[in-house]
């Protein structure tokens, strides 16, 4: 990545309504973790709160890739 250029990244998670879903089962008890500068410290952010979570089989954690939805035409992380 350049020096300077930030791929930002979201980590954010809840409970999912189905195990094989993607919908969280309550809005208003979404886990916004944070907006991170790079894919490596937002995996960090995100393997940690999925540790924590794992005795409950429904609570899931995502990394957004915000970079891609502000400009489409950004490279993929390495």
């Amino acid at each position: 990545m350049p020096e300077g250029k930030q791929l930002l990244h979201l980590v954010l998670g809840g409970e999912l309504k189905s195990l094989g879903g993607t919908e969280f089962r309550d809005l208003s008890k979404l886990d916004i973790v944070g907006v991170f500068p790079d894919y490596a410290s937002a995996k960090t952010a995100w393997k940690a709160k999925a540790q924590a979570t794992v005795d409950n089989a429904h609570m899931r954690y995502f990394v957004v890739h915000l970079h891609r939805l502000l400009d489409p035409d950004t490279e993929p992380h390495g």
